[in-house]
């Protein structure tokens, strides 16, 4: 293992801990919005089905059927169990989209946009009509304060990489030990003791098999875009970006939705 780790934040080139990072364990928490996300997420199950159907389906058709060779089907699969949905339904999803069984093709679409004060907002789609979504996705922006932008406009505020939260009271010293030598790039402690691992995407697999081999298991899990900084919201403004980002989360053809703003309850 590589010599001393700075508390709080670490990486395998042992660079000093960047003000990001130390604005990270010194600030506000995140762990109360990633209980909220989470709760919202088991709250609308018959959603997430239809989202996770959308995932596996596009996912089987781009890299094949075969979840040992095809890593973005395998966290689909993963995700699917998590949410308790029926193997069938699986089965299903994953042979419509390797040719097995006839079905709708969705196309994957992003947009980009602001919200309240500025914060960044990017929206994944998983479409069979382009023109409904743009549509759909322009509305909401616009009904709640918030206005779409040009391709590329927010993208460029966010790392696309691979992200496992842990709970608080997770043995720190021993989960930054596992995700070094699992690959990973950094580890962040928030002030409520949640613990962030961060990895390349490509590496996500392998970190997450690795930390779960050593008995650490996510509290979530996924691959993401991870805003370089945070935009904290309280009171009003809170209350209207909470709106607008609940508009777009129903949105149907809406799979994911990243933002740089974090509500502070």
């Amino acid at each position: 293992m590589a010599g001393p780790v700075s508390p709080g934040g670490l990486c395998r080139n042992k660079r000093p801990i960047t003000l990001q990072e130390r604005f990270n364990m010194a600030g506000h928490s995140k762990w109360a919005n990633i209980k909220h996300k989470k709760a919202a997420t088991d709250a609308k199950r018959g959603k997430v089905w239809t989202r996770l159907i959308k995932e596996l389906t596009v996912a089987a058709r781009m890299g094949g059927g075969d979840v040992d060779t095809n890593p973005r089907l395998r966290l689909a699969v993963e995700k699917a169990s998590d949410a308790n949905m029926p193997k069938d339904n699986v089965t299903r999803a994953i042979q419509r989209g390797s040719g097995g069984l006839e079905g709708v093709n969705y196309e994957e679409v992003r947009y980009e946009g602001y919200g309240i004060n500025g914060a960044a907002i990017i929206v994944d789609c998983m479409t069979d009509n382009r023109i409904r979504t743009v549509a759909e996705v322009r509305h909401a922006f616009n009904k709640y304060g918030g206005n779409m932008g040009n391709e590329g406009s927010v993208a460029f505020m966010f790392k696309h990489c691979g992200q496992l939260l842990f709970a608080p009271g997770t043995d720190e010293d021993k989960l930054m030990e596992a995700a070094l030598e699992a690959g990973a790039d950094d580890v962040i402690t928030d002030d409520e003791g949640g613990i962030e691992v961060l990895c390349q995407p490509l590496e996500f697999g392998a970190v997450k098999g690795a930390l779960e081999a050593a008995g650490f298991k996510a509290e979530m899990a996924e691959i993401l875009m991870k805003p370089d900084v945070d935009i904290v919201f309280s009171g009003e403004d809170a209350a209207k970006m909470q709106k607008l980002l609940d508009a777009l989360e129903n949105l149907d053809d809406v799979q994911e939705i990243y933002s740089n703003a974090v509500i502070d309850e």
